[in-house]
């Protein structure tokens, strides 16, 4: 009989277990560590991290490392980890393979899982009538009736073999999600899933569960797409006579158009949101609003903020949609809040010291307004630390010389400049918003930009006739 754990009793343990078989940390996996991570602070708890490289054929070199500076620049600390060690390291499934190998054959002696030596090619062919006959792709049973004694020479003799769980045929396995409420699976519907693999690697499922029991984990906060995967863990706890933790599944994040967010749609790693300039905090903000709502209807505040109204029954089973618009929205929503010496160091970093901090100063009242990224200060200013050596478009160069006539005697400051530009361009019958613009063609090289009187104010004479010395003569 499996026991749900109490955890009025014991410490509260949550985790992620990513793993290294993408370029980066997902944003999904971001999103659930937030939600592991604020639980476990709500309630006084620990968050750790293990990560889950028993899919060799999939392990991207480089991945697990970039997964946990993702997390750490997030600002999603962990106590335990295959970093930092712990009390039940390590926290790598591929230095605990003893473990899964033991446990396994335990599962084998109480008849609760069975060597199976069916090759690949009738596993293919299996599914294939399946298919054919409309019936659900599930093992047939097959290695199940060979008698243990028999299977155990077989395994003796170096045949090869996986070990799969042995799912009752009748019954159901239940759990209640703190999210969903009560969930049930007939077993007959169950597959035999495979739990240790021919190579010797634990398949997720019974990995997982093993990990997260010698863990301590107390509560089980994942993916929907999970759901299904779950009576097969249950099975496992109540085969090993092991207490249950509690399960809550959240929604998976969507694209706009409802489909599941892909690197064709959207970036999908977080060092991509990192490299086009979004801030860790607004990040997580937003990451936040997924499926949650702040009391109220807030929709800026801190993880601190969250910690402290966050309820996981509260969070909703809709299907959160990642809208990367609304990200950028809330992002400049922080740029435009934040200390100016703070903004003006993460633009220094941001751009490997490429600006002078003493003109980013400067030129930041001017452009900090439009600016929704670090990365857009780039597109917005970089025309005040160099000439710009490429234009939008053909310049007028007529247009460009009412500028030029006016700018070579007027005073200059933003109303004498004004004026004297809009008075050439009546003397030549132009229209104003016509010389301004190829005015700030020449000088910035974009028709949009920064206010442009203050820009040319910023730049200096000197260097602005400079720059238009170089497209018309005068």
């Amino acid at each position: 009989m499996v026991l749900s754990i109490d955890t009025r009793l014991m410490k509260t343990r949550t985790r992620i277990a990513p793993s290294p078989t993408g370029e980066d940390l997902h944003i999904g996996n971001a999103y659930t560590a937030l939600i592991n991570y604020v639980f476990a602070q709500k309630n006084a708890g620990d968050f750790i991290i293990r990560i889950e490289d028993t899919d060799r054929t999939r392990l991207v070199e480089g991945s697990e490392e970039r997964i946990l500076s993702s997390l750490s620049w997030l600002g999603i600390p962990h106590v335990e980890g295959p970093d930092i060690g712990g009390p039940y390291e390590p926290y790598r499934q591929s230095e605990r393979l003893p473990l899964y190998k033991k446990y396994a054959e335990e599962l084998i002696e109480k008849g609760h899982a069975y060597y199976c030596f069916c090759s690949g090619g009738r596993l293919t062919e299996m599914r294939k009538k399946q298919e054919e006959a409309h019936m659900p792709p599930m093992y047939d049973g097959t290695c199940k009736k060979i008698p243990l004694s028999e299977a155990r020479s077989r395994v003796k003799n170096g045949e090869k073999y996986v070990i799969r769980l042995n799912v009752p045929d009748s019954g159901t396995t239940s759990f209640t999600d703190l999210i969903r409420g009560e969930i049930s699976f007939e077993n007959a519907l169950i597959d035999d899933q495979v739990l240790l693999k021919s190579d010797g690697y634990p398949t997720y499922h019974l990995g997982v569960v093993i990990d997260d029991h010698i863990m301590g984990i107390t509560h089980v906060i994942r993916g929907e797409e999970w759901i299904s995967s779950t009576p097969k863990h249950i099975l496992l706890y109540s085969f090993f006579g092991w207490d249950l933790p509690k399960y809550a599944h959240v929604s998976v994040l969507r694209n706009p158009d409802k489909s599941k967010l892909s690197k064709r749609k959207n970036p999908v790693w977080v060092g991509d949101y990192k490299t086009k300039g979004f801030l860790p905090e607004a990040i997580l903000n937003y990451l936040a609003l997924m499926a949650w709502s702040f009391p109220g209807g807030k929709e800026i505040f801190s993880v601190s903020e969250m910690i402290e109204k966050f309820a996981i029954e509260d969070i909703q089973t809709t299907a959160p949609v990642f809208d990367t618009e609304k990200l950028r929205w809330m992002n400049g929503e922080y740029l435009r809040s934040m200390q100016k010496a703070k903004l003006i160091s993460h633009i220094f970093d941001f751009f490997d010291k490429k600006y002078d901090k003493v003109r980013i100063e400067k030129v930041l009242p001017l452009v900090r307004e439009r600016m929704k990224t670090l990365a857009e200060f780039a597109t917005l200013a970089d025309f005040f630390f160099s000439s710009p050596t490429s234009f939008e478009r053909p310049i007028n160069k007529e247009m460009l010389m009412i500028s030029v006539s006016a700018l070579k005697t007027c005073e200059w400051s933003h109303d004498s400049m004004e004026k004297a530009i809009r008075d050439s361009g009546e003397s030549a019958g132009k229209k104003a918003k016509e010389v301004f613009m190829e005015l700030r063609l020449a000088v910035t090289g974009k028709t949009v930009g920064p206010p442009l009187l203050e820009s040319l104010e910023e730049l200096g004479k000197e260097e602005v006739m400079k720059r238009l010395s170089l497209l018309v003569s005068f």
